[in-house]
């Protein structure tokens, strides 16, 4: 692809490195920004820099924040005594998008894959376990992606919570497995947080 601009060349080449935007579509973004009026163009390059020098992590929950603790985290209006487990920030914006839910959430930050050399150590786990305990959780709703990893992570923070008087739950099958929860459309995924099941009687069936 050939360009008569080095500085368009350039602001396709930063977009193209985007999540599932190709050489294509960056050029058209591009070419849109270019001849978009200035207005936009400086919303956006305000947003960017608010996002490089402003936006924080949650310090209870690890999700994004404009401040130390998220809005999530600190309304009154949530259940405290319920913990959703997400493995990204964009799973728990999913959940959130679907209304169905209205406790508080901690992101893992991945799940524990020993091909990928991800431990547990190297996950907000033991913040987990730390919050359970602070929060007084009466439950924690697992809902990673279903994956073998995923499978792996919820076994082991059961395990860590078994001497706890805590429920632990998990997301019904309309998730099929091996399918991202971001990916799922907010009927079937609100469904799916509606009917969890209990962890041991999940791994019953």
């Amino acid at each position: 692809m050939s360009y008569s601009s080095k500085i368009i060349e350039s602001a396709v080449e930063a977009l193209s490195s985007l999540p599932s935007i190709g050489k294509k579509s960056a050029m058209r973004l591009a070419i849109h920004l270019a001849s978009d009026s200035f207005d936009k163009k400086e919303k956006l390059i305000a947003a960017l820099t608010s996002m490089t020098n402003d936006l924080k992590i949650c310090n209870q929950c690890y999700s994004f924040s404009d401040t130390a603790v998220c809005s999530i985290c600190e309304n009154p209006t949530r259940d405290r005594s319920t913990i959703c487990v997400v493995e990204t920030i964009r799973d728990l914006i999913a959940i959130e998008d679907t209304g169905s839910y209205r406790g508080l959430y901690h992101v893992l930050g991945g799940v524990i894959s020993p091909l990928e050399g991800i431990g547990p150590e190297q996950l907000e786990i033991d913040t987990l376990i730390t919050r359970v305990d602070e929060l007084e959780a009466k439950e924690i709703v697992m809902a990673l992606s279903p994956t073998i990893d995923g499978e792996t992570t919820i076994f082991y923070i059961n395990r860590l919570l078994e001497s706890k008087d805590v429920n632990i739950t998990t997301i019904a099958r309309g998730v099929s497995f091996g399918g991202d929860l971001e990916y799922a459309d907010e009927f079937t995924l609100g469904r799916s947080i509606k009917a969890r099941l209990p962890y041991q009687q999940r791994q019953i069936l």
